[in-house]
């Protein structure tokens, strides 16, 4: 049986802000089939039975009729497995497959724009850099944001350097922002507990998973790791 992602739910007093109910993943897997050895289907089939719960169709090259097709082909392997499926910046694929979400970048209609269509039906998440588009993202109506890059990561230099752990922590500070920030860029097993500590409800990866040798055994080795994680800080400081 594939190892699920395990939430500890905590009294909402101590968290500190409320979370939306629908973002019950703490690991949320962006795809890149320029970085496996395999078919895409085959290499997400691995990472959901190694305990992947979220997954985010992020193949930008292709053209409209491919990604369609691999939207349905995924929309119903993460049926299969109880996952969410997120489609990258095309909200029209996203409604055609009943996605669960969509994810917007900043060339993406805004998520404003994209609430008034989906309505509460569908999850957004916005990949943000900056304090400032972090709130912005939520005053829009997001239901989460990826913030990054945390550390150096190939598949996000064209961002600039790193925004750095501090960065992170200056998010979670904010007193008007509620909405859960996952990590990306860069996060792998050794560096999970430090960004998990600094404050992100999830961590969001690419390379550690779709990258390893073995995806399905990476997939496992990270949920665990985010699931130890969570459960200490639970535990540790109840703010979780």
């Amino acid at each position: 049986m594939a190892l699920g992602l395990h939430v500890v739910i905590c009294p909402m007093s101590l968290l500190g802000a409320e979370v939306s109910l629908f973002i019950d993943f703490k690991l949320y897997l962006i795809t890149d089939r320029k970085q496996i050895k395999m078919p895409l289907p085959a290499a997400v089939r691995l990472a959901l039975e190694g305990g992947v719960r979220a997954i985010q169709l992020r193949e930008k090259d292709l053209p409209m009729r491919e990604l369609l097709a691999l939207s349905q082909e995924l929309r119903a392997m993460t049926k299969e497995f109880g996952a969410k499926l997120f489609i990258n910046d095309h909200v029209d694929v996203a409604v055609a497959v009943d996605a669960d979400g969509v994810h917007l970048g900043h060339q993406s209609m805004p998520a404003a724009a994209v609430r008034n269509i989906v309505g509460r039906k569908m999850m957004i998440g916005v990949s943000t850099h900056t304090l400032d588009e972090a709130r912005a993202a939520e005053s829009a109506g997001a239901d989460f944001v990826t913030f990054g890059p945390i550390y150096e990561t190939p598949s996000k230099t064209h961002l600039g350097a790193p925004v750095g752990i501090e960065a992170l922590r200056s998010v979670k500070r904010a007193v008007d922002i509620d909405i859960p920030i996952f990590a990306l860029g860069g996060i792998r097993g050794k560096n999970i507990g430090h960004v998990l500590w600094a404050g992100a409800y999830g961590v969001s990866v690419i390379s550690a998973i779709f990258g390893a040798e073995d995806i399905k055994k990476a997939a496992k080795n990270i949920t665990a790791m985010v699931q130890i994680v969570d459960r200490s800080i639970c535990v540790q400081c109840g703010r979780r």
